[in-house]
Parts: C-alpha cells; sequence; structure tokens
C-alpha cells in the first residue's frame, strides 16, 4: 500500500514523480518494535528540505501520524520511505507547486549490517547536495556502471579530486591511527553518520582518492544499512573485520529508537 497525505494514491497524482521528477525524501528503517533510530533527525531533514525544494512549511506531525497509518499491519523489520511532492508541479512553472504533500511507501528491509561493499571511483558531483532529493538518475547511472565494471557501487569523487560520498550513502574511513575520518566536501547530511559523529571519535576532513586507498578500512553509511565495510575502492583491497568497524557497528547498533 502506498499512500497520499494518508489515502491511496491514485496513477494521476505519481504522474508527476515519474514526468516531473521533482521533490524529496527521507527513508527510515523501523525495527521490530516498531521505533525509529534518528526519527527526530529524519523529521528534521524533511522540514528542511521542504523549506529549500518548496519554499513551503512542513508538519512533522501530520508525517507521524501518516507514517504509523502506513505501517498497521505491515511485518517488520521493514524500510519506510516518506517522499514530499506537488502532484500539481509542472516543468514550465514548478515555482508555482507549492503546496507538497506526504507519500508513504514501505518495503522489506535487508540483513544489517548487509555484506561488505565494492566500491568503484567515478567522477560525480550530485545536484544540490545538501537535499535528499528524488533526481536520482546521475547516482544510479554510476552505480550501473560500476556494477557493469563488475563492482557493488560508486565511490563519487568531485572534479576537486576530493572523495565525497556513495550513490545512496555517506563515506566513512579509518585512519591508521584508528580515528573515524568523514570525507569534508558537499555531501548529504546522513542521518546515520549523524548519530554515529554523536557517539564515536571522529574528525572531518578533505580527502583525496590517493589518501583514501591509503586508509585503514573504509565503510558506507546510510538508515537501510547501518555501517557496511567496504571491502575495495577500485583495485585496493580493505580489512571488513578491523576492529574499529565492529565498534561503530556496535555503536549504531545500541543507539535507542525513537517511537512515532
Amino acid at each position: 500500500m502506498v499512500t497520499l497525505d494518508g489515502k491511496p494514491v491514485a496513477v494521476e497524482d505519481l504522474l508527476p514523480l515519474a514526468l516531473t521528477n521533482m521533490g524529496h525524501f527521507t527513508s527510515m528503517r523501523v525495527a521490530e518494535d516498531g521505533s525509529i533510530r534518528g526519527l527526530t533527525l529524519h523529521m528534521e531533514r524533511l522540514v528542511r528540505d521542504c523549506k529549500i525544494v518548496w519554499s513551503a512549511d512542513l508538519d512533522p506531525e501530520h508525517v507521524r501520524g501518516y507514517v504509523r497509518q502506513a505501517l498497521e499491519g505491515q511485518s517488520r523489520p521493514c524500510v519506510v520511505r516518506v517522499t514530499i511532492y506537488d502532484p500539481k508541479v509542472g516543468m514550465g512553472r514548478p515555482a508555482d507547486a507549492n503546496q507538497p504533500r506526504v507519500l508513504v511507501s514501505v518495503r522489506s528491509a535487508g540483513a544489517m549490517p548487509p555484506e561488505p561493499l565494492r566500491a568503484k571511483s567515478m567522477v560525480y558531483e550530485r545536484d544540490l547536495p545538501e537535499v535528499k532529493h528524488v533526481g536520482l538518475f546521475g547516482a544510479l547511472h554510476a552505480r550501473g556502471a560500476a556494477q557493469r565494471a563488475d563492482f557493488d557501487d560508486a565511490l563519487f569523487v568531485g572534479k576537486d579530486g576530493l572523495v565525497s560520498e556513495g550513490g545512496t550513502w555517506n563515506a566513512g574511513f579509518v585512519d591508521q591511527e584508528g580515528t573515524v575520518v568523514w570525507p569534508e566536501a558537499p555531501v548529504l547530511p546522513g542521518v546515520t553518520m549523524a548519530l554515529l559523529q554523536q557517539h564515536a571519535d571522529h574528525r572531518t576532513a578533505t580527502v583525496t582518492l590517493d589518501q583514501a586507498k591509503g586508509m585503514a578500512a573504509a565503510f558506507a553509511t546510510n538508515t537501510s544499512i547501518g555501517v557496511r565495510p567496504l571491502s575495495a575502492i577500485d583495485d585496493v583491497e580493505f580489512p571488513v573485520d578491523h576492529p574499529v568497524l565492529d565498534q561503530l557497528q556496535q555503536a549504531y547498533l545500541s543507539i535507542p529508537g525513537e517511537t512515532l
């Protein structure tokens, strides 16, 4: 079941997402007990991005209500996605769309953490990287190119030569001293990354591709996967059993979820 403002969505209401592809979203992993890690941060993201994309206010309590409704009868764990868009948006006058609505969809969640990830570096920079928007063509095209080269996903490198993020995840590294390093670059401010920064020693620094390949370990984070080790970047292999990675995974799992 997919709902729009709490009601079954009609095909005509989905057409703007397919034809205009303008909107923003957040995805949240729902635990077996119904709680969500970082729920407050997810709601803050939706409110912030709604102001950026639509110049409109969003009531997070309405969103919570629609999510609660969508989760009724769903097996858990699962991943719920909240997409904010205006079905009346058009290509000619997108500025006229200022009444965004709340689309909620639910899918099953995979095991956490999933298998280690092999990443291929690719030169790419997302549009409006601070917003989790639905414009995923470039990121998914890069992911597909990486997969056709026998990798699992793409690791983005900007035109300035600095590592930024992955296709749909934040990238992190462990330096030779055992400190967690987050790339200083235009990236999506991920909820999982923010939670880990609250519970583990870390630093932020510019990271070139060569520096990334010289790290002691590397990992990916997002709400669906938690902390996922990177086993390789291009032809450089990384250990997937580094003790800091285990500490990060345990730190993340120890963070209590919030109730809707």
